[in-house]
């Protein structure tokens, strides 16, 4: 069932990521945009690694990390790669 959040591009359905923040129509999380953000990438450049989504709804996704951050930090950190495993694959 999708639920509707009070940002227009973001909504949430419990049959895509668990039910995580995700862009309308798309199975792109909030998560995976606030990510690039972090690494440095503008909105700009966000929309030209995810081609399918518009400058409208990454902004969106950004608006919705500034109201919810400790929710997206949350399932940033429950994705997050363990430093062992990151390590093991570059030996």
């Amino acid at each position: 069932m999708e639920t509707v959040t009070r940002h227009y591009y973001i909504v949430q359905n419990d049959d895509i990521l668990g039910g995580e923040p995700i862009i309308k129509g798309t199975r792109t999380s909030v998560r995976d945009i606030v990510e690039n953000w972090r690494l440095g990438l503008s909105p700009e450049e966000i929309v030209i690694h995810f081609p399918h989504l518009t400058l409208a709804q990454v902004f969106d996704a950004l608006s919705y990390y500034s109201d919810n951050q400790d929710e997206i930090n949350t399932y940033m950190e429950q994705n997050k790669i363990p430093e062992n495993l990151i390590h093991a694959s570059i030996r």
